[in-house]
């Protein structure tokens, strides 16, 4: 038989509260935020009249106005050199600094505001295991992590559970000031890429379109982890890199495209320029001549892999549609050209569709 002590839960009566709760959450689940129930939002789901005076679209929790209050409140920390603990002081034009982001980023506004071109962070992806600590800086490091509970005999103790109750409340808490300072600290045509995963991604959108304005998303990159993968459900070994320009108009006035350079596009482009100033406005003249330099061009060149981009209009070079078999084995027989009245030439994995008339 176990034995029993204070601690076990035979010996405790129900928990009716939390009973009550767990009901409702089951009815209710938009009622429920972070564990703790939303009065409001229960009123209105059980019938009770509505007043739309107050809502207005936004991501909004507990803290909310005080972090952003924390972005504009002086630092009270110093940078120090360390010469000895450098390579080439004197001649680098590197910068490291070692120190709490939310400090560092402060005391970078007095001398780079404005002037760096990209911010890429890294912060904690809230998965329950990560730390996410309050902001409040007037002691050393040392002795707040130890007035705060979140070292012991030098050991951090403590982490952002989801058992919280205020899980996403204190990740929020803590990005929110950091954003907003790293935007100040961005020029006009600088971004900031910020990787994340798929507990916080949406959090993570809402808030950079909070204080980088939405017009200014430039993309949500996904890239593979290569992790090794044990979801239950679906595999995914992936994660994200979400990236906000500060001034997306002026990207778009100065120019900027940002793109991998494929090896001998440049030199296509080029050759179509010179034929463009050769025959002006005869893009068959254009499309001759081109193809003719493709043909030309030695076994190996760079250039020559990108031959089905053959045709040419105002915008440059541009390749026919592939129209053949996915993956191929596609069905061929042939088709007259409505011009030439002649055979085309049947792509290698076959046509898309049979000749088959339904």
């Amino acid at each position: 038989m176990k034995k029993l002590d204070a601690e076990s839960p035979e010996t405790k009566s129900a928990d009716i509260i939390s009973g009550n709760v767990e009901v409702l959450k089951s009815l209710f689940p938009d009622a429920i935020t972070e564990g703790k129930i939303d009065f409001e939002v229960l009123k209105v789901l059980l019938g009770g009249a509505v007043d739309g005076r107050e809502e207005k679209y936004g991501l909004n929790w507990h803290g909310k106005r005080r972090a952003r209050q924390i972005a504009l409140t002086p630092s009270t920390g110093t940078l120090l050199p360390c010469p000895t603990e450098s390579v080439d002081w004197d001649t680098t034009h590197n910068l490291m600094i070692e120190g709490d982001n939310l400090e560092v980023l402060k005391l970078l506004q007095k001398s780079y505001a404005g002037k760096l071109k990209l911010i890429y962070i890294d912060p904690p992806y809230n998965t329950g295991k990560d730390f996410v600590y309050p902001d409040d800086f007037r002691n050393n490091i040392k002795n707040y992590l130890e007035l705060t509970a979140q070292v012991e005999s030098d050991r951090k103790i403590s982490s952002n559970t989801e058992a919280s109750g205020r899980f996403h409340t204190d990740w929020l808490n803590m990005m929110l000031p950091r954003l907003r300072l790293a935007r100040s600290l961005l020029r006009e045509d600088g971004i900031i890429a910020v990787s994340i995963d798929d507990a916080e991604i949406a959090n993570l959108r809402s808030v950079l379109s909070e204080v980088f304005g939405i017009e200014n998303f430039v993309a949500n990159i996904t890239w593979e982890k290569g992790r090794k993968n044990d979801a239950k459900l679906f595999s995914a070994g992936h994660e994200y890199l979400v990236i906000f320009a500060k001034s997306l108009s002026s990207l778009r006035d100065a120019g900027v495209i940002w793109r991998e350079e494929k090896p001998g596009a440049r030199e296509i482009w080029e050759k179509y320029l010179e034929l463009r100033m050769q025959h002006q406005t005869d893009e068959r003249a254009i499309e001759r001549d081109l193809q003719q330099w493709y043909s030309d061009l030695p076994k190996g060149h760079p250039s020559k892999k990108w031959s089905r981009y053959k045709r040419v209009d105002r915008n440059g070079p541009w390749r026919d549609r592939d129209i053949s078999w996915p993956g191929g084995g596609g069905p061929k027989y042939e088709i007259i050209h409505p011009i030439t009245k002649l055979p085309c030439a049947i792509p290698e994995a076959g046509w898309r569709f049979s000749n088959r008339r339904g």
